[in-house]
């Protein structure tokens, strides 16, 4: 019973870093893609959780502690503003999976304003359609279990 929580808790740990990580954890420790899914989306919305109740403390913190002004126009800020100015909160959070990591479009969405409850709406049904198919996909890479042999 440890053991299967231990698992289940790295899928998810992994998942609340960069999305892809959990489903190729999952591979590894030969988890069924279901359990795979299940995991990765609580990771990545365990992600959303904390950075949007805590997200604003966050950036008063980096910004007291931050050695000078930091880098206003950015390849990926960029970016991020011309899919927020085009989709808004559904943009932002369709892309968070598979080009942002969890904590990054989370961030994004606390930094542009939006409530809470549209985060927490548009992320879960992101998490769940990239969770399956993510986790699904990987599990039918044969590749990724050759590789880690």
């Amino acid at each position: 019973m440890k053991g299967i929580f231990l698992k289940y808790i790295s899928v998810a740990l992994a998942s609340t870093l960069k999305f892809f990580g959990g489903p190729i954890t999952g591979v590894i420790l030969n988890l069924t893609w279901i359990e795979t899914a299940l995991c990765s989306i609580a990771g990545m919305m365990f992600s959303v959780l904390v950075v949007t109740y805590v997200g604003k403390g966050i950036q008063a913190l980096l910004k007291k502690h931050r050695k000078g002004e930091p880098k206003r126009f950015s390849k990926t800020n960029r970016m991020a503003v011309r899919i927020w100015k085009k989709f808004g909160i559904i943009g932002i959070a369709l892309l968070t999976p598979p080009l942002f990591t969890p904590i990054f479009g989370t961030a994004l969405a606390v930094a542009f304003r939006v409530p809470r409850t549209s985060i927490f709406l548009y992320m879960t049904l992101s998490a769940l359609g990239w969770g399956f198919f993510i986790s699904y996909i990987a599990h039918k890479m044969t590749f990724i279990q050759e590789w880690i042999k």
